[in-house]
């Protein structure tokens, strides 16, 4: 593409000598002002690689209207080459302290005319692709910094960017929640795998949002297994009540879809440890019995249902609707009293 050249000159013999010399050596696109207040008006509205630009003009001369482009931070970076007589030598250097690129002296001196305005386009094509690659690279940040929150908690993946780690922590009160959905192996069996992978991706994505609404952070998902967390780094005062209140409209969220399935919901409170795992991909994940009890509940109820412990039902009676199971043996710790919630008082 042929650089776009803006001649501000009022001297009509001059202008016509000097976009002559441009068209010989290679410059037709030369759009012409007389004055710098039209210059102006022509550079806000369309881009410009170059202005040459006289220094003596009415209206406006090429001091003040230089003075202007360097000003706005929109124009600054076109470079611009002041023309002027022999005798102008002080307006020049005023010029040149202003941010002028060059200084050409009439009359025109075809060699150093090539010469400069060449050195001058260069330098704008250099500074271009700075530009332009400064920009792919705030890009590709910002496409990281998405991805980074995408796979991580926020406030995770912030730790992250800002020390190239995440500390593990220990966490005293948080409330664990396993989603396992009934029937998923056989619906496997008889749908497509487009099917499939867009019903499992419409509930999750619906997942997600409940998670969020009642400050919940999801963990991973695995399979057809939803785990979520309430009390890590997102501030929770009651995360126990607030899993219950998530694995309830996940429950009525999945009982709404075309695809007739229902899900299993386990919930529990306690300790657990946090932390980042692995180096090629990232995986934020958390330990403890907390997190094997929430896993060992989501099988033991009904679907539609939140399941707990009866300890942990202690802690949401006053606010839940539930009924006890009985003693039902729980791997690891034998028999324990397990209570399904099924709504809210």
């Amino acid at each position: 593409m042929k650089s776009r050249i803006l001649a501000v000159e009022d001297d009509e013999f001059s202008l016509k000598l000097l976009l002559r010399h441009l068209t010989t050596q290679g410059f037709p696109n030369v759009v012409t002002a007389s004055n710098g207040a039209e210059a102006l008006e022509l550079i806000r509205k369309d881009p410009f690689d170059l202005i040459l630009m006289d220094i003596e003009m009415p209206i406006m001369d090429g001091a003040s209207a230089l003075e202007a482009i360097k000003s706005d931070l929109k124009l600054r970076d076109i470079p611009v080459i002041m023309i002027s007589g022999v005798g102008a030598m002080d307006s020049i250097v005023n010029c040149i302290e202003l941010g002028a690129e060059e200084y050409l002296l009439k009359p025109f001196n075809p060699v150093l005319l090539h010469a400069r305005v060449n050195a001058s386009l260069e330098k704008k094509r250099l500074r271009d692709m700075e530009s332009n690659h400064l920009s792919q690279i705030k890009a590709e940040k910002e496409k990281s910094d998405q991805l980074l929150n995408v796979i991580l908690p926020s406030a995770v993946a912030s730790e992250l960017r800002a020390i190239g780690k995440v500390v593990p922590r220990n966490y005293d009160n948080t409330a664990i929640l396993f989603s396992d959905i009934v029937g998923f192996t056989s619906y496997c069996s008889t749908h497509t795998a487009e099917e499939v992978v867009g019903s499992l991706q419409r509930l999750f994505i619906r997942y997600e949002e409940i998670t969020r609404y009642h400050q919940m952070e999801k963990i991973k998902t695995i399979g057809d297994e939803f785990m979520a967390a309430a009390g890590l780094t997102v501030q929770n005062f009651q995360p126990l009540l607030s899993a219950v209140k998530c694995g309830l409209d996940m429950a009525k969220a999945t009982k709404a879809m075309d695809t007739g399935w229902q899900v299993r919901i386990g919930v529990h409170s306690g300790p657990v440890v946090a932390g980042i795992v692995g180096d090629e991909k990232y995986q934020f994940d958390v330990w403890g019995d907390t997190v094997n009890t929430a896993a060992r509940m989501t099988g033991l109820g009904g679907p539609g249902k939140v399941v707990m412990t009866y300890s942990s039902w202690l802690q949401v009676q006053d606010k839940c609707e539930g009924l006890s199971l009985g003693q039902i043996e729980v791997k690891g710790k034998g028999p324990v009293e397990i209570v399904e919630c099924y709504g809210l008082q």
